[in-house]
């Protein structure tokens, strides 16, 4: 093997890495004892790839099903940030993030790590408009996409919900995620990871 440009040893029979597709990485990455070394000369040689980080202690099973699918689909890589374990399939592409318990830790390890263009999923709404203002994207689980035209708005209505509870009143909580928001969720994946596809 010889070296790539970023250093990482580099079987010589699949060229040059910027020349290799992402489902190739994924077979000899399975393959290998150097998956991480595979995926980060991909990311060095074709430049910043979109990520995608799951705020997951909040984030309901089936839209982690539809996560897990579109990452082995498509290759693009999908971290879960938790302060506790997270169960993940096997797959170059699906990470995990533990992180110590307390108050926004989770959050604030998402916010430092993403970076331009990176999908954040989360239902939190100070977490999304801190993604926004990082110039990433953030998807709510129940497949509503967060922008710079509402999520000022949705910061106003979830401080109001805060001075209602504040009060003793009871706002309730969120129905169950129902076959809509799924299909919701799925969709607007979908046009994300298509929009990524045709930008490289």
């Amino acid at each position: 093997m010889r070296r790539s440009g970023c250093g990482s040893l580099w079987p010589p029979w699949l060229g040059q890495p910027d020349t290799v597709d992402q489902k190739t990485l994924a077979q000899v990455a399975l393959r290998t004892d150097f998956s991480t070394e595979l995926l980060l000369a991909r990311r060095i040689s074709k430049g910043p790839d979109m990520q995608i980080w799951v705020d997951a202690d909040g984030c309901p099973s089936a839209i982690k099903e539809i996560l897990f699918r579109a990452a082995d689909r498509t290759g693009v890589l999908v971290t879960f940030v938790a302060n506790q374990p997270v169960r993940v399939p096997p797959s170059p592409f699906i990470k995990t993030l533990q992180v110590s318990k307390g108050f926004d830790v989770a959050d604030n390890e998402i916010v430092r790590r993403l970076g331009t263009g990176d999908l954040v999923i989360t239902s939190d709404i100070p977490l999304a408009a801190e993604t926004i203002d990082k110039g990433g994207q953030a998807l709510s689980p129940r497949g509503e996409l967060f922008t710079k035209e509402n999520i000022r708005g949705r910061l106003n209505m979830r401080d109001f919900l805060d001075t209602l509870r504040a009060s003793g009143i009871d706002t309730g909580g969120p129905p169950p995620l129902g076959q809509g928001e799924r299909k919701a969720f799925a969709g607007h994946l979908d046009r994300l990871l298509a929009h990524r596809a045709s930008n490289r």
